[in-house]
């Protein structure tokens, strides 16, 4: 697994050549606050002969510097009053772009100090932008070789920020590779594969259920919108189950619960009109919550218990496909009518949620979250934005807040949605018939709080509703909607990003 290597540098002689470094790449929103003379004076020049210099990315030949290169990177807006950290990621990434362009691999990063609180960690979320750009999809490294572009990227002052560092990108690397690799590469047996190989000798608890009666039994209506997908091996349903346990008395515990799908066809409500191109990255939800416990496994915060399931399964169209109207039970024992089979996420979520609901109700301070690239509505309200949804319990206990100033603070901003007696009315099922209706049969995104309504589906499908504040026994339960940002770029072929991995390690590693 292919991924950039960072190095602590605090020699401040390294900028110089025969350093070992062979591009010195400066992201700075004021070329003096780098504190180096021989830069200050080398992008003054620089500035008289081109005047692209201080307004955008530019090489500037530069004897007696690492490399004889010079890269001075700008940091735009900066002292705008609605920009954040990511004006020192856009940075960094045009910089080690060009840096790669003109032939360095060995480039040195180094990030001008910047006073204000809004960009504390502008130095790290640098050096991860640089990995997100350097990021190449699997099937290329397969195909030609799985070698870095980069030997390493020194960080300039940097002060043992390299081995976290490393372990995010390890983990974020890893989220790559499972949500942007295609549907028979990654099929659902394939991610599982990939997983297991990946946390090889890592300390994890590893476990893939693949047995068709057990999934039957225990995974209802994840099994449901895999039962075309059963007839071809390839292609069969998996669940993945993880855990992390830290060192010492365990003060926390957190569930994940990661919707995999690496493939949805839309099933009997087919997707039709182009809208099927780019489905094999559904199974974002699940590649970002394998990525976290990656970087969990690397760093091993103590005091903390981390439990994931991932639900791996293509949603096939066959003789064998579920169709809409069905009533089928969850796997904690709701009654549910299918109201569109396209909505298959919510599916897979709420009975990975039952599960680990079952192991909430004994565990220490638990929070428990669903990630998934569920819905086309959140893209419409909030553009790339990851949008949170939580109950009762978790916004009392501030947990989406939590996130999202973590996620602020590290390049990865979230929206706060809030849950409201609307949602819950939406999946009533007009018949009678069964306890709920998993969705109208329209698109959610011309649906009304299209990507709000299935959080309040998910509490009641997994039996979470029961777990309320004024229950004997509330669990804080935040829903994780990343449909808008899973992926950059391209709509359909987009770089996968990893989000919200940073944002949740930080949270659930928070003091």
């Amino acid at each position: 697994m292919a991924q950039v290597n960072f190095v602590d540098v605090q020699d401040d002689d390294a900028i110089f050549e025969g350093s070992g470094w062979d591009a010195l790449v400066v992201v700075a929103a004021d070329i003096t606050q780098t504190c180096f003379d021989e830069i200050s004076l080398l992008a003054d020049h620089g500035a008289k002969v081109d005047k692209r210099v201080g307004h955008s990315p530019t090489l500037l030949f530069a004897p007696g510097l690492a490399g004889g290169r010079l890269i001075i990177s700008p940091v735009k807006n900066s002292n705008d009053d609605f920009e954040d950290v990511r004006v020192f990621a856009d940075a960094a990434r045009a910089g080690i772009r060009l840096a790669k362009d003109a032939g360095a691999t060995r480039p040195l990063l180094l990030v001008a100090k910047n006073g204000d609180l809004r960009y504390q960690f502008a130095s790290e979320v640098a050096a991860l932008s640089c990995g997100q750009e350097l990021w190449q999809a699997l099937e290329l490294r397969e195909a030609k070789g799985d070698n870095p572009e980069f030997e390493a990227i020194g960080l300039l002052n940097s002060s043992k920020a390299s081995q976290s560092l490393n372990a995010i990108e390890a983990g974020r690397t890893l989220a790559r590779d499972l949500c942007g690799t295609e549907p028979e590469r990654m099929s659902a047996p394939a991610f599982a594969d990939y997983c297991v190989a990946a946390y090889r000798d890592s300390g994890l608890k590893v476990g893939v259920i693949e047995d068709r009666d057990v999934l039957e039994r225990d995974y209802p209506l994840l099994s449901a919108v895999g039962r075309s997908s059963f007839a071809v091996s390839r292609h069969q349903p998996r669940v993945v189950k993880l855990e992390y346990v830290g060192e010492g008395s365990i003060e926390r515990t957190y569930f994940f619960a990661g919707k995999g799908v690496v493939y949805d066809t839309g099933g009997a409500d087919i997707k039709v009109a182009g809208g099927m191109a780019g489905m094999s990255r559904d199974k974002g939800g699940a590649a970002a919550v394998a990525g976290l416990m990656k970087t969990l496994s690397l760093l091993k915060p103590k005091g903390i218990r981390v439990v994931a399931e991932l639900g791996l399964v293509r949603n096939s169209i066959g003789s064998e496909a579920f169709v809409t109207d069905e009533i089928i039970t969850s796997h904690a024992g709701v009654r549910v009518r299918i109201g569109n089979t396209d909505a298959e996420g919510r599916l897979v979520l709420a009975d990975l949620l039952s599960h680990l609901r079952m192991q909430a109700e004994k565990a220490i301070k638990p929070e428990l979250f669903s990630v998934a690239t569920l819905t086309g509505h959140v893209v419409r309200c909030y553009g790339g934005y990851t949008a949170t949804v939580e109950n009762a319990v978790a916004k009392q206990a501030g947990i989406a807040a939590s996130i999202a100033n973590e996620g602020q603070a590290w390049g990865e901003p979230i929206e706060q949605s809030v849950l409201r007696r609307e949602d819950f009315a939406k999946i009533i099922d007009p018949s009678g018939a069964a306890d709920i209706l998993s969705s109208n049969n329209a698109p959610s995104s011309v649906t009304a709080r299209g990507h709000q309504y299935p959080a309040a589906f998910l509490l009641q499908a997994s039996g979470l509703s029961l777990h309320g504040s004024a229950s004997k026994t509330p669990l804080a339960y935040t829903h994780v909607d990343i449909a808008g940002s899973a992926t950059e770029g391209h709509p359909q072929y987009g770089k996968p990003t990893a989000t919200p991995l940073v944002g949740l390690y930080k949270h659930i590693t928070r003091g």
